[in-house]
């Protein structure tokens, strides 16, 4: 969609939320682990849960097709489930294979599902400060209308044993963690960042205006007109909704969208830089060893090396 900067970010930043694992249980049960991943959400498809953990005051309790996005967070507790007998400890048990899973009854157990957000460098950087420790998204919530089916999709998918269920699991859930992205941005205030810059109202016309011809050499006069905005008004806003002001911003973009060329093609530095408006190789090199921590060429051997490495030994 045309202007869908959301999109576009997630796209660059390589977003994929990845489904690692599940269970159902009947009665009393608790769940603890250690956290060995930036980013988690646990979603619960059924029955009632008590999240406890690191950094956040008191439990926070889960229902039907409620969403937790843990944001670097080193452990977790989960408990839910009624009655007088002893409490279940349920451990870690990857992968839905688990009969406890694809069994559930879900009018008398509690369903967890549960997986991780896998970000680029530069989305790690960009994601972990949009989001609060825990973000818990109540399917409840107005915003939150379409996150209950998907989540029922997911799970008749995982319960299923359909054909082509692996490829359907993948795609719900990229699917599930845009609808908890969604119905977070509008029932939460998000703190300063990316996530709010690009879905705030009043600054959006700029923004489209920078994504379209990030290249361009921008004044704050101009990004101000297009937003409606007085020059000082402009920057103000922008400065507390993005946390930068906007032409840092624009040079992150810029630099998003080098780290992607470099990646993904072979275009050489110099027509990189002139593309994306510096005024000479070594302006663009040095931007960008000063916002990503290494030069151009060497960022492209060891992304591709990391990805050639990582190939071969899916091949193994």
């Amino acid at each position: 969609m045309a202007g869908d900067q959301l999109s576009e970010a997630f796209d660059l930043v390589e977003v994929r939320g990845l489904l690692s694992g599940g269970f159902a249980m009947r009665g009393r049960w608790v769940s603890r682990a250690a956290i060995d991943g930036r980013l988690k959400f646990f979603a619960l498809v059924c029955g009632r849960a008590r999240l406890t953990t690191n950094g956040v005051d008191g439990p926070i309790e889960l229902e039907p097709g409620d969403v937790a996005i843990l944001n670097n967070r080193s452990w977790l507790e989960l408990e839910g489930g009624t009655g007088d007998g002893p409490r279940h400890e349920i451990g870690p048990e990857p992968g839905f294979a688990s009969t406890r899973l694809v069994t559930a009854d879900r009018d008398a157990d509690d369903v967890v599902v549960g997986g991780r957000v896998d970000l680029n460098p530069a989305g790690q950087a960009l994601l972990l400060h949009a989001l609060p420790p825990v973000g818990h998204v109540r399917a409840s919530a107005a915003a939150a209308t379409n996150l209950r089916g998907t989540l029922d999709r997911l799970f008749d998918e995982v319960t299923g044993s359909r054909l082509g269920s692996a490829f359907a699991i993948r795609q719900y859930g990229q699917l599930l963690l845009l609808e908890v992205l969604r119905a977070y941005v509008d029932q939460a205030e998000l703190p300063p960042g990316w996530l709010r810059v690009l879905t705030d109202e009043r600054l959006r016309p700029a923004l489209r205006r920078m994504h379209a011809e990030p290249g361009k050499p921008w004044g704050l006069e101009e990004l101000a007109r297009a937003a409606a905005m007085s020059r000082t008004s402009f920057a103000e806003r922008f400065r507390t909704v993005a946390g930068m002001p906007p032409l840092t911003y624009l040079n992150r973009w810029r630099m998003l969208l080098a780290q992607r060329a470099l990646r993904d093609g072979d275009v050489r530095v110099g027509s990189l830089a002139s593309e994306l408006g510096y005024a000479s190789e070594s302006a663009f090199s040095t931007a960008f060893k000063r916002e990503v921590g290494e030069s151009p060429l060497r960022y492209r051997h060891r992304v591709r090396d990391e990805l050639s490495a990582r190939t071969t030994s899916l091949k193994v």
